[in-house]
Protein backbone atom coordinates (compact mmCIF):
# COMPACT_ATOMS: atom_id res chain seq x y z
CA UNK A 1 0.00 0.00 0.00
CA UNK A 2 1.31 3.44 -0.93
CA UNK A 3 1.99 5.81 1.97
CA UNK A 4 -0.29 8.84 1.67
CA UNK A 5 1.31 12.11 2.72
CA UNK A 6 0.10 15.63 3.42
CA UNK A 7 2.20 18.66 2.52
CA UNK A 8 2.74 21.39 5.10
CA UNK A 9 3.26 24.18 2.57
CA UNK A 10 5.25 26.91 4.30
CA UNK A 11 4.57 29.33 1.45
CA UNK A 12 0.82 29.40 2.05
CA UNK A 13 0.39 29.23 5.84
CA UNK A 14 1.93 30.72 8.96
CA UNK A 15 3.77 28.72 11.63
CA UNK A 16 0.90 28.23 14.07
CA UNK A 17 -1.43 27.30 11.22
CA UNK A 18 1.06 24.73 9.97
CA UNK A 19 1.31 23.03 13.35
CA UNK A 20 -2.48 22.95 13.59
CA UNK A 21 -2.72 21.50 10.08
CA UNK A 22 -0.16 18.82 11.01
CA UNK A 23 -2.15 17.72 14.05
CA UNK A 24 -5.38 17.67 12.04
CA UNK A 25 -3.76 15.74 9.18
CA UNK A 26 -2.41 13.07 11.51
CA UNK A 27 -5.82 12.73 13.14
CA UNK A 28 -7.43 12.47 9.69
CA UNK A 29 -5.25 9.46 8.92
CA UNK A 30 -2.41 10.72 6.75
CA UNK A 31 0.69 8.54 7.00
CA UNK A 32 3.30 11.22 6.44
CA UNK A 33 3.74 14.98 6.84
CA UNK A 34 6.20 16.63 4.47
CA UNK A 35 7.29 20.26 4.79
CA UNK A 36 8.64 22.69 2.22
CA UNK A 37 11.76 24.66 3.20
CA UNK A 38 11.70 28.17 1.68
CA UNK A 39 12.87 31.67 2.46
CA UNK A 40 10.36 33.25 0.04
CA UNK A 41 6.97 32.18 -1.30
CA UNK A 42 6.80 31.51 -5.03
CA UNK A 43 4.28 34.33 -5.46
CA UNK A 44 3.29 37.22 -3.20
CA UNK A 45 -0.29 35.95 -3.16
CA UNK A 46 0.79 32.88 -1.18
CA UNK A 47 1.72 35.26 1.61
CA UNK A 48 3.93 33.22 3.98
CA UNK A 49 7.31 31.63 4.49
CA UNK A 50 8.18 30.80 8.12
CA UNK A 51 11.39 29.00 9.05
CA UNK A 52 10.65 25.37 8.29
CA UNK A 53 12.94 23.85 10.91
CA UNK A 54 11.34 25.72 13.80
CA UNK A 55 7.96 24.52 12.59
CA UNK A 56 9.26 20.96 12.16
CA UNK A 57 10.38 20.94 15.78
CA UNK A 58 6.93 22.00 16.91
CA UNK A 59 5.28 19.44 14.62
CA UNK A 60 7.56 16.69 15.93
CA UNK A 61 6.43 17.49 19.46
CA UNK A 62 2.74 17.92 18.62
CA UNK A 63 2.34 14.68 16.64
CA UNK A 64 3.05 11.08 17.59
CA UNK A 65 2.45 8.73 14.65
CA UNK A 66 2.93 10.29 11.22
CA UNK A 67 6.30 10.17 9.50
CA UNK A 68 7.94 13.58 8.96
CA UNK A 69 10.10 14.82 6.09
CA UNK A 70 11.71 17.97 4.73
CA UNK A 71 10.58 18.33 1.12
CA UNK A 72 13.18 19.53 0.33
CA UNK A 73 16.13 21.21 2.00
CA UNK A 74 19.01 22.68 0.01
CA UNK A 75 22.34 22.18 1.85
CA UNK A 76 24.65 24.27 -0.35
CA UNK A 77 24.10 28.00 0.35
CA UNK A 78 21.60 29.08 2.99
CA UNK A 79 22.64 26.17 5.21
CA UNK A 80 26.06 24.62 5.68
CA UNK A 81 25.78 20.83 5.29
CA UNK A 82 27.27 20.15 8.75
CA UNK A 83 24.48 22.26 10.29
CA UNK A 84 21.88 20.43 8.19
CA UNK A 85 23.08 17.14 9.69
CA UNK A 86 22.78 18.56 13.21
CA UNK A 87 19.26 19.92 12.81
CA UNK A 88 18.06 16.81 10.97
CA UNK A 89 19.33 14.62 13.80
CA UNK A 90 17.65 16.90 16.33
CA UNK A 91 14.28 16.54 14.56
CA UNK A 92 14.92 12.81 14.37
CA UNK A 93 15.41 12.70 18.14
CA UNK A 94 12.42 14.94 18.87
CA UNK A 95 10.16 12.78 16.70
CA UNK A 96 11.43 9.44 18.09
CA UNK A 97 12.86 8.43 14.74
CA UNK A 98 9.99 9.53 12.48
CA UNK A 99 12.00 12.01 10.39
CA UNK A 100 13.50 11.63 6.91
CA UNK A 101 15.84 14.31 5.57
CA UNK A 102 14.81 15.25 2.03
CA UNK A 103 17.56 17.06 0.12
CA UNK A 104 17.78 18.83 -3.23
CA UNK A 105 20.06 21.20 -5.13
CA UNK A 106 17.78 24.15 -4.41
CA UNK A 107 16.43 27.28 -6.07
CA UNK A 108 17.80 30.79 -6.43
CA UNK A 109 14.52 32.03 -4.91
CA UNK A 110 15.59 30.81 -1.47
CA UNK A 111 19.36 30.66 -1.56
CA UNK A 112 20.38 34.07 -2.96
CA UNK A 113 19.59 35.69 0.39
CA UNK A 114 23.10 34.73 1.58
CA UNK A 115 24.99 35.46 -1.66
CA UNK A 116 25.16 34.80 -5.37
CA UNK A 117 23.53 31.70 -6.86
CA UNK A 118 26.17 29.35 -8.37
CA UNK A 119 25.88 28.17 -11.95
CA UNK A 120 24.37 24.74 -12.42
CA UNK A 121 27.62 22.77 -12.71
CA UNK A 122 29.04 24.34 -9.58
CA UNK A 123 25.94 23.78 -7.50
CA UNK A 124 25.80 20.13 -8.53
CA UNK A 125 29.40 19.78 -7.36
CA UNK A 126 28.48 21.53 -4.11
CA UNK A 127 25.48 19.28 -3.64
CA UNK A 128 27.54 16.10 -3.94
CA UNK A 129 30.06 17.43 -1.43
CA UNK A 130 27.18 18.27 0.92
CA UNK A 131 25.92 14.69 0.70
CA UNK A 132 29.43 13.43 1.48
CA UNK A 133 29.40 15.57 4.64
CA UNK A 134 25.86 14.95 5.85
CA UNK A 135 25.74 11.16 5.52
CA UNK A 136 28.58 10.29 7.92
CA UNK A 137 27.47 12.91 10.46
CA UNK A 138 23.97 11.41 10.51
CA UNK A 139 25.60 8.03 11.10
CA UNK A 140 27.41 9.27 14.20
CA UNK A 141 30.90 9.59 12.72
CA UNK A 142 33.41 12.29 13.59
CA UNK A 143 34.12 14.05 10.33
CA UNK A 144 37.05 15.95 8.89
CA UNK A 145 36.41 17.02 5.32
CA UNK A 146 38.19 19.26 2.84
CA UNK A 147 36.58 19.76 -0.57
CA UNK A 148 36.50 22.27 -3.38
CA UNK A 149 33.49 24.05 -1.87
CA UNK A 150 33.19 23.04 1.80
CA UNK A 151 35.58 22.52 4.68
CA UNK A 152 34.73 20.73 7.91
CA UNK A 153 37.78 20.78 10.19
CA UNK A 154 36.10 18.70 12.89
CA UNK A 155 32.42 17.88 13.36
CA UNK A 156 30.36 15.43 15.40
CA UNK A 157 26.60 15.43 16.02
CA UNK A 158 25.88 14.64 19.66
CA UNK A 159 22.10 14.23 19.76
CA UNK A 160 20.73 11.69 17.32
CA UNK A 161 17.82 9.22 17.20
CA UNK A 162 18.54 5.54 17.85
CA UNK A 163 18.36 4.84 14.12
CA UNK A 164 20.28 7.31 11.93
CA UNK A 165 18.05 9.76 10.08
CA UNK A 166 17.44 8.40 6.56
CA UNK A 167 18.27 10.70 3.68
CA UNK A 168 16.28 10.99 0.43
CA UNK A 169 17.58 12.92 -2.58
CA UNK A 170 15.57 14.83 -5.19
CA UNK A 171 16.25 13.77 -8.77
CA UNK A 172 15.23 14.94 -12.23
CA UNK A 173 17.65 13.02 -14.46
CA UNK A 174 20.30 10.31 -14.57
CA UNK A 175 23.02 12.26 -12.73
CA UNK A 176 20.83 13.15 -9.76
CA UNK A 177 19.22 9.69 -9.71
CA UNK A 178 22.70 8.20 -9.45
CA UNK A 179 23.53 10.54 -6.56
CA UNK A 180 20.32 9.49 -4.83
CA UNK A 181 21.26 5.82 -5.15
CA UNK A 182 24.86 6.35 -4.04
CA UNK A 183 24.29 8.56 -1.01
CA UNK A 184 20.64 8.36 -0.03
CA UNK A 185 18.02 6.00 1.29
CA UNK A 186 15.33 7.10 -1.17
CA UNK A 187 14.55 9.25 -4.18
CA UNK A 188 12.26 12.28 -4.51
CA UNK A 189 10.51 13.56 -7.62
CA UNK A 190 7.55 15.87 -8.20
CA UNK A 191 6.81 14.31 -11.60
CA UNK A 192 5.16 10.87 -12.04
CA UNK A 193 7.97 9.82 -14.37
CA UNK A 194 8.71 6.10 -14.40
CA UNK A 195 12.03 6.78 -16.18
CA UNK A 196 13.43 8.50 -13.08
CA UNK A 197 12.54 5.45 -10.99
CA UNK A 198 14.17 3.15 -13.52
CA UNK A 199 17.35 5.27 -13.54
CA UNK A 200 17.41 5.13 -9.76
CA UNK A 201 16.93 1.35 -9.71
CA UNK A 202 19.64 0.87 -12.35
CA UNK A 203 22.04 2.93 -10.23
CA UNK A 204 21.50 0.68 -7.19
CA UNK A 205 18.41 2.16 -5.55
CA UNK A 206 16.07 -0.78 -6.08
CA UNK A 207 13.94 -1.51 -3.03
CA UNK A 208 14.35 1.95 -1.51
CA UNK A 209 11.45 4.39 -0.95
CA UNK A 210 10.34 6.63 -3.84
CA UNK A 211 8.75 9.90 -2.73
CA UNK A 212 6.42 11.90 -4.97
CA UNK A 213 4.17 14.92 -4.58
CA UNK A 214 0.92 15.85 -6.30
CA UNK A 215 -0.87 19.21 -6.22
CA UNK A 216 -4.66 19.42 -6.11
CA UNK A 217 -7.18 22.12 -5.26
CA UNK A 218 -10.26 20.64 -3.62
CA UNK A 219 -13.36 22.72 -2.92
CA UNK A 220 -17.12 22.69 -3.50
CA UNK A 221 -16.88 25.27 -6.34
CA UNK A 222 -14.69 24.27 -9.28
CA UNK A 223 -14.54 27.80 -10.67
CA UNK A 224 -13.31 29.17 -7.33
CA UNK A 225 -10.72 26.40 -7.06
CA UNK A 226 -9.42 27.23 -10.52
CA UNK A 227 -9.01 30.87 -9.46
CA UNK A 228 -7.12 29.87 -6.31
CA UNK A 229 -4.84 27.48 -8.21
CA UNK A 230 -4.08 30.11 -10.84
CA UNK A 231 -3.47 32.83 -8.27
CA UNK A 232 -1.09 30.80 -6.11
CA UNK A 233 0.28 27.91 -8.18
CA UNK A 234 0.61 29.08 -11.78
CA UNK A 235 4.41 28.79 -11.40
CA UNK A 236 4.04 25.04 -10.96
CA UNK A 237 4.25 24.11 -14.64
CA UNK A 238 7.35 26.14 -15.49
CA UNK A 239 9.71 23.24 -14.80
CA UNK A 240 12.78 23.10 -12.59
CA UNK A 241 15.17 24.56 -15.17
CA UNK A 242 13.16 27.78 -14.84
CA UNK A 243 12.15 27.48 -11.19
CA UNK A 244 15.72 26.91 -10.03
CA UNK A 245 17.02 30.19 -11.40
CA UNK A 246 14.39 32.91 -10.98
CA UNK A 247 15.37 35.14 -8.03
CA UNK A 248 12.12 36.26 -6.37
CA UNK A 249 8.30 36.27 -6.30
CA UNK A 250 8.17 39.24 -8.66
CA UNK A 251 10.17 37.23 -11.21
CA UNK A 252 7.75 34.31 -10.96
CA UNK A 253 4.85 36.74 -11.36
CA UNK A 254 6.40 38.17 -14.52
CA UNK A 255 7.31 34.76 -15.92
CA UNK A 256 3.76 33.45 -15.47
CA UNK A 257 1.76 36.56 -16.41
CA UNK A 258 0.39 34.89 -19.54
CA UNK A 259 -0.48 31.57 -17.90
CA UNK A 260 -4.27 31.10 -18.00
CA UNK A 261 -6.60 29.43 -15.52
CA UNK A 262 -7.24 26.63 -17.97
CA UNK A 263 -3.49 26.04 -18.32
CA UNK A 264 -3.15 25.54 -14.57
CA UNK A 265 -6.28 23.37 -14.38
CA UNK A 266 -4.78 20.99 -16.94
CA UNK A 267 -2.06 20.08 -14.45
CA UNK A 268 -3.86 20.58 -11.13
CA UNK A 269 -7.29 18.98 -10.64
CA UNK A 270 -9.71 21.56 -9.25
CA UNK A 271 -13.10 21.24 -7.57
CA UNK A 272 -15.15 18.61 -5.72
CA UNK A 273 -14.69 15.61 -8.06
CA UNK A 274 -12.94 12.97 -5.95
CA UNK A 275 -12.29 10.83 -9.03
CA UNK A 276 -10.15 13.57 -10.60
CA UNK A 277 -8.03 13.88 -7.47
CA UNK A 278 -7.65 10.12 -7.13
CA UNK A 279 -6.55 9.90 -10.76
CA UNK A 280 -3.84 12.55 -10.23
CA UNK A 281 -2.55 10.54 -7.26
CA UNK A 282 -2.78 7.28 -9.21
CA UNK A 283 -0.27 8.51 -11.81
CA UNK A 284 2.46 8.38 -9.16
CA UNK A 285 1.36 4.96 -7.96
CA UNK A 286 1.45 3.63 -11.52
CA UNK A 287 4.94 5.12 -12.01
CA UNK A 288 6.25 3.12 -9.05
CA UNK A 289 6.25 5.64 -6.19
CA UNK A 290 5.89 4.23 -2.67
CA UNK A 291 5.10 7.53 -0.90
CA UNK A 292 2.98 10.33 -2.39
CA UNK A 293 2.30 13.60 -0.58
CA UNK A 294 -0.70 15.74 -1.50
CA UNK A 295 -0.48 19.53 -1.74
CA UNK A 296 -3.84 21.18 -1.18
CA UNK A 297 -3.51 24.56 -2.89
CA UNK A 298 -4.86 27.46 -0.83
CA UNK A 299 -3.85 28.23 2.75
CA UNK A 300 -7.34 29.01 4.02
CA UNK A 301 -8.85 25.82 2.61
CA UNK A 302 -6.81 23.34 4.64
CA UNK A 303 -9.30 22.54 7.45
CA UNK A 304 -12.06 21.97 4.90
CA UNK A 305 -9.76 19.81 2.80
CA UNK A 306 -8.64 17.70 5.76
CA UNK A 307 -12.23 16.95 6.80
CA UNK A 308 -13.08 15.94 3.25
CA UNK A 309 -9.91 13.89 2.88
CA UNK A 310 -10.71 11.89 6.01
CA UNK A 311 -14.25 11.16 4.87
CA UNK A 312 -13.84 10.67 1.12
CA UNK A 313 -10.34 10.92 -0.32
CA UNK A 314 -8.24 8.73 1.98
CA UNK A 315 -10.61 5.73 1.83
CA UNK A 316 -10.34 5.86 -1.99
CA UNK A 317 -6.56 6.18 -1.97
CA UNK A 318 -6.25 3.20 0.39
CA UNK A 319 -7.78 1.05 -2.37
CA UNK A 320 -5.04 1.82 -4.90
Amino acid sequence: MVSVGYTLMCEQAGPKQLVDHAVRAEAAGFDQLVMSDHYYPWLDSQGHSPYAWSVLGAVAHATSRAELMSFVTCPIRRYHPAVVAQKASTIGALSDGRFTLGLGAGENLNEHVVGGWPHVQQRHEMFEEALQIIRPLLNGETLTFSGNHFDVPDAYVWDRPERPVPMAVAASGRQSATLAAEYGNGIISTEPDRRIIEMYDDAGGAGQPRYGQVAICYGPDEAECRKIAHDQFRWFGAGWKVNADLPGPESFAAATQFVREEDVAEGIPCGPDVDAHVEAFRKFVDAGFTHVAIVQVGGETQPMFLDWAQEQLLPRLRQL
